[in-house]
């Protein structure tokens, strides 16, 4: 089985993907979605909606080599020409793969996606930090 597929099959496993044009839509405009990927064969008509969807919103919509049979067979959900990644991580080591797979295709949307994910990641500690210095009694110190 091709990675991408594997990593598609882990985010349905944790929940982390939303499929189909009702779901994908859904998830893009509640904020959830952190990537969109089309199947190769998605027809015209998906393509445009999925595009519509995306249309200005800071998510990338990526046409895979993949189709929709495999990325049916790899996620236990028959005719599935759309997904939606909602974790910036996953989405991001998604995008990282594709990216070194067909760099002048992926890379520019990998890049925006690893630095929206660094940025997650940064955000995350200094709240964890936060707490803790919340706990402890710790103050910031004037400037």
């Amino acid at each position: 089985m091709d990675k991408l597929l594997r990593y598609f099959s882990i985010a349905r496993k944790a929940g982390l993907l939303e499929l189909g044009e009702e779901d994908t839509g859904a998830a893009v405009r509640g904020g959830k979605a952190k990537a969109v990927f089309l199947a190769a064969d998605a027809s015209d008509n998906a393509l445009r909606r999925a595009q519509g969807f995306v249309h200005g919103r800071d998510v990338p919509l990526l046409r895979i080599p993949q189709s929709k049979e495999e990325i049916s067979a790899a996620t236990g959900k028959g005719g599935c020409s759309m997904a939606a990644v909602t974790d910036v991580g996953l989405a991001d080591s998604m995008l990282a793969f594709l990216a070194g797979e067909d760099p002048q295709r992926y890379g520019e949307a990998a890049a925006q996606l690893a630095a929206r994910h660094e940025k997650a990641e940064r955000r995350r500690a200094e709240a964890k930090t936060h707490e803790k210095n919340k706990k402890t009694g710790k103050r910031r110190t004037a400037i």
